[in-house]
């Protein structure tokens, strides 16, 4: 069975919640029933410990400070867990199964994704109080859910040509791209504004390095050796700039220069401009086959949320659900 690397990095995250589930639920004596779903139960402890996951503080301390918040997290997170005793009873009854293959390779996609050797694995467990034959089980059981939601819901989503063009045509602003250019700058700084004799030599000096420029010399070492501006070190890179990013008299100077050209010396009250275009992309709008696979897993994702809303709300209709407060 074929797992992308999303769904394994979906696997660790679910896996975790269902470590926390695992780590020490057996030793809470006053732990209770909440809720009945069919022949499933929901404790309090997996309650309490899914609000604490979910916002990052035990749930006492979240009602001390807001007990609206406090019943609207308690909802939501009630819900949620019921929707997992419902699946959870569905795959039983659809039989699903995996194999201890297919565990095995989740394992090493969630080791790749994470960078993590076996080692890295183990020590992350333990950090959770947790072991590695728990979290094998746990990579089992959302293996299961994935299995489930591909065989009720996904094998249910048909993307037709129409509804991609549709969307093309509706969001054409989302798939414009902003043009950018990468600029280099060799800057003959003039000392004094007022000194004639001065810019008149700074200017003889630019055309001479012009000259060397269209003599085959490179920019960037004469960036190095003559300039007084920004990045010189770095043979004169100023970097990407968005158009945008630019100011009105840089945009007008580059408009019309290409890839590779060089500026006329541009003079100004405190030296002597050469700005070499390393880099331009004029941006655009974007084919609709440059992006349609994005256009296709925006409708596919929105498709699948709202399939998966409407299956588990039917199945809910036909649970038993009890909520015991």
């Amino acid at each position: 069975m074929k797992q992308s690397k999303a769904t394994a990095s979906l696997i660790l995250f679910f896996a975790g919640i269902i470590l926390l589930f695992h780590s020490s639920v057996s030793g809470e004596i006053t732990n209770r029933v909440v809720a009945i779903v069919n022949d499933e139960v929901v404790t309090l402890y997996e309650l309490n410990t899914m609000m604490q996951l979910l916002t990052g503080i035990p749930s006492a301390q979240l009602k001390s400070k807001s007990e609206d918040m406090y019943f609207k997290t308690r909802q939501k997170v009630l819900d949620d867990l019921v929707d997992q005793k419902i699946v959870l009873e569905k795959i039983k009854t659809l039989k699903i199964e995996v194999t201890a293959k297919e565990v095995d390779q989740a394992v090493e996609r969630v080791k790749t994704d994470n960078q993590f050797t076996q080692e890295d694995l183990l020590a992350e467990l333990k950090a959770q109080g947790s072991n590695y034959e728990s979290y094998r089980e746990s990579i089992k059981k959302e293996l299961e859910r994935i299995q489930l939601i591909n065989y009720e819901v996904k094998s249910k989503i048909i993307l037709r040509e129409e509804e991609i063009e549709k969307y093309y045509n509706t969001h054409r602003d989302e798939f414009t791209r902003e043009g950018k250019v990468r600029l280099a700058l060799i800057f003959l700084k003039q000392e004094d504004s007022a000194d004639k004799n001065e810019a008149r030599a700074l200017y003889q000096k630019a055309e001479e390095i012009l000259a060397m420029i269209k003599d085959g010399k490179n920019f960037a070492n004469l960036a190095e050796k003559f300039s007084n501006g920004p990045g010189a070190s770095e043979g004169g890179d100023l970097g990407v700039f968005k158009m945008s990013q630019l100011n009105p008299e840089m945009a007008e100077i580059i408009k019309d220069l290409s890839a590779g050209e060089i500026s006329k010396p541009i003079i100004r009250p405190y030296g002597i401009k050469i700005i070499k275009v390393e880099e331009k992309d004029g941006g655009g709008e974007k084919s609709l086959e440059q992006v349609q696979n994005a256009i296709r897993t925006i409708l596919y994702r929105k498709e699948l949320d709202k399939k998966y809303s409407a299956w588990i709300k039917e199945l809910r209709k036909k649970a038993y659900i009890k909520i015991i407060f």
